[in-house]
C-alpha cells in the first residue's frame, strides 16, 4: 500500500465553523458520546482525530468541491494553498499571473487591505481548526480508552500549529480553548505575546507525553520539537526577545534523537513516492483518489504547468493552470543568467522550466516572463506514472534539511549548544546531496544561510518568515522583482511584517483591533 491516508470514514457530524462571523461558535464534533462511538466502531477515535489532521490537508470532508469554511472556490480555502500564497507569493520566490480578487496584492506585496479574501480564508481556516480541536479535547475529557494521553497530545499539537500560524501571519487573535468553548460573549483580543506564551506552554507540556514514534502523517515528539524550534527561532520577531538557545536545544534534539537521515535523491522529496523518502519529519498527505483537493500539492504542481510550453504528462498532471512562475529572486541564486543556471551542477537549479520563458520578469502577468518551478511533480521519482487530475504527492511540511540549516543559523547567531564546525558539516551535507560544491568555514555567514534556505526550501512555505527574521522583507535592505508593485522592486513599510486582520473578523468581534498601518 502506497501510504496510510487518514480520512474520516466513520459516521459523525461536523457542523463546523463556516465563517469567522460565527465568532468561534461551532457545534460539537460528534453527536454521539465517545463511549457510543467506540461501541459501534472501535476505530472511531482514530477517525475523529484524522478529521483534525485533514483540516491541514484538505478543504472539506466530501471531496474537492467541499469546504469547511465559506469560500467561493473550495480549493482556495485550503491551509496549504494559503501557506504558499502568503509565504511564497508575497516574497521573492514565486509570482502568480491570475490577478483574481486580491491575488495581485500578494504577488506584488502591495496595497494590502482588510478585504482581501486570502487573508480572510487563512484566518477562517485557523479558527475552524481550533474549535474543532477544542471540541475533541472536551469529548476526550474523562474518557477511558487506550492511548488517550497521546491522542490528547496530538490534538493539542494541531491546535498549537494553527495558533502558531496566527502568531506568524496576523500577530494577534483570540484565545479559544476547551475552557471557554461555547461562551456566548465575544472573546477578548490576545496579543502576540499572549498567543506565543500559550503555544509555548502547550508544546512544552505535551513534548514529554507524546510518543517519539508515530504512523506516517501523524505528529510525534520530534514534530512537536520542530514546532518549538520554529517558535523559538522566530521569537525575537514575535516577542522582541531572542530565544536562540532554546531553539538550538530542540533542533539538536531532532538531530541527535530523531533518527532522521537526508534523502539522497532530492527530487524524490517532491515526487509521488515521497512517502518513502528519507528526512521527512511531518508531511501533509495527498492522494489522487481518496483525498482529492485543489488546495494541496495539486495547487503547486498544476499551478506551475502549462500545455503551451510543457508536456504535462511528464509531470504526472492532466491539466496545467498557467499560473505560477518563480522570479530571479529564487533562480538568480543559482546563476546570473539562463546559461549559468543550466550549467550548474546543483540539481536544485535544474528544477526550473526555462524553454519558452524569459529570465527577467518584466510583466508578472505574462506567462513567458519568469521560470516555472517543476520542483513538485506528480510522477514517481524515477519519472514513471500516469497523468491524473489530483496530486498524490505529499507536502513535506517539516524535513531534516530545514533542521540542518536552522542549526547552522543558530550557530552563527551564537546559540549555546550549536557549534560552527557541526554547522559547516550540516550545510555541506545539504549541498553535496544536491550536487552543489562544498563551502569552507569562511563562506558560512548569515547571508549565505538565508540564500541556502531559498535554494533548498523555497516553495515550501518558509520564505516570508525567513526574510522577516533576517530583516530583509520590509524596507530596502533587499529588493526583489515586483516588491512594492514595481517591476524592479521598491521599499515597503514595516507594517507589512504582518497582514491586516480581515474585515469579517473585526465585524464579528468588537474586541479585535486592526494591525497598525491598515
Amino acid at each position: 500500500m502506497k501510504k496510510r491516508v487518514y480520512i474520516l470514514l466513520i459516521c459523525l457530524s461536523v457542523l463546523g465553523l463556516n465563517s469567522c462571523s460565527d465568532d468561534l461558535e461551532t457545534a460539537p464534533i460528534t453527536e454521539l458520546s465517545l463511549e457510543e462511538l467506540l461501541a459501534s466502531d472501535p476505530n472511531a477515535v482514530d477517525g475523529l482525530i484524522s478529521r483534525l489532521y485533514a483540516s491541514f490537508a484538505l478543504t472539506g470532508p466530501s471531496g474537492p468541491a467541499s469546504s469547511d469554511i465559506v469560500s467561493p472556490d473550495a480549493g482556495e480555502g485550503a491551509f496549504l494553498r494559503a501557506i504558499i500564497n502568503l509565504q511564497d507569493f508575497t516574497a521573492d520566490a514565486m509570482k502568480n499571473r491570475w490577478g483574481d480578487d486580491g491575488l495581485d496584492q500578494l504577488t506584488t506585496t502591495s496595497n494590502w487591505d482588510q478585504n482581501n479574501k486570502f487573508f480572510r480564508l487563512f484566518y477562517d481556516r485557523a479558527y475552524y481548526t481550533i474549535p474543532q480541536c477544542n471540541n475533541f479535547l472536551q469529548v476526550l475529557d474523562g474518557a477511558d480508552f487506550p492511548n488517550e494521553d497521546n491522542l490528547r497530545a496530538e490534538t493539542r499539537f494541531l491546535r498549537a500549529l494553527a495558533y502558531y500560524n496566527l502568531i506568524d501571519v496576523f500577530g494577534k487573535g483570540v484565545l479559544a480553548t476547551e475552557e471557554n468553548l461555547g461562551q456566548s460573549d465575544p472573546l477578548p483580543e490576545s496579543s502576540r505575546q499572549e498567543l506565543f506564551d500559550f503555544v509555548e506552554s502547550e508544546l512544552l507540556e505535551i513534548e514529554p507525553i507524546i510518543s517519539p514514534t508515530s504512523d506516517y502523517g501523524r505528529a510525534n515528539r520530534f514534530v512537536v520539537d520542530m514546532l518549538l524550534a520554529k517558535l523559538y527561532i522566530n521569537a525575537e520577531v514575535y516577542t522582541g526577545n531572542a530565544r536562540w538557545n532554546d531553539a538550538a536545544t530542540y533542533v539538536s534534539k531532532i538531530i541527535s534523537e530523531g533518527g532522521y537521515t537526508l534523502e539522497s535523491n532530492f527530487i524524490k522529496l517532491f515526487s509521488a513516492d515521497n512517502d518513502t523518502a528519507g528526512g521527512v519529519i511531518f508531511p501533509l498527505l495527498a492522494e489522487s483518489l481518496t483525498s482529492q483537493s485543489y488546495g494541496n500539492t495539486t495547487y503547486i504542481v498544476n499551478g506551475g504547468l502549462s500545455a503551451d510550453t510543457m508536456t504535462l504528462s511528464d509531470f504526472g498532471a492532466s491539466a496545467g493552470w498557467t499560473g505560477h512562475r518563480s522570479s530571479k529572486g529564487w533562480y538568480g541564486l543559482f546563476g546570473a543568467d539562463e546559461s549559468a543556471l543550466q550549467n550548474s551542477t546543483d540539481v536544485r537549479a535544474s528544477l526550473f522550466w526555462t524553454e519558452g520563458h524569459n529570465y527577467e520578469m518584466n510583466d508578472y502577468k505574462s506567462w513567458e516572463d519568469g521560470y516555472p518551478s517543476v520542483k513538485f511533480r506528480n510522477t514517481m521519482s524515477d519519472g514513471s506514472g500516469n497523468p491524473v487530475e489530483f496530486s498524490a504527492t505529499d507536502f513535506p511540511f517539516y524535513r531534516l534539511a530545514d533542521v540542518y540549516l536552522m542549526y547552522a543559523e543558530l550557530a552563527l547567531r551564537g546559540a549555546t549548544g550549536a557549534n560552527l564546525q557541526d554547522a559547516l558539516t550540516y550545510v555541506n551535507a545539504v549541498r553535496s546531496r544536491s550536487g552543489a560544491s562544498s563551502i569552507s568555514s569562511g563562506d558560512l555567514t548569515l547571508d549565505f544561510i538565508l540564500d541556502e534556505r531559498a535554494r533548498e526550501l523555497n516553495l515550501e512555505g518558509h520564505r516570508r518568515s525567513d526574510l522577516i527574521r533576517f530583516n530583509k522583507f520590509t524596507g530596502s535592505n533587499y529588493i526583489w522583482p515586483w516588491k512594492g508593485g514595481a517591476a524592479s522592486g521598491t521599499s515597503i513599510p514595516d507594517t507589512y511584517r504582518l497582514f491586516p486582520i480581515p474585515a469579517t473578523a473585526l465585524q464579528a468581534n468588537p474586541n479585535l483591533t486592526q494591525n497598525t498601518g491598515f
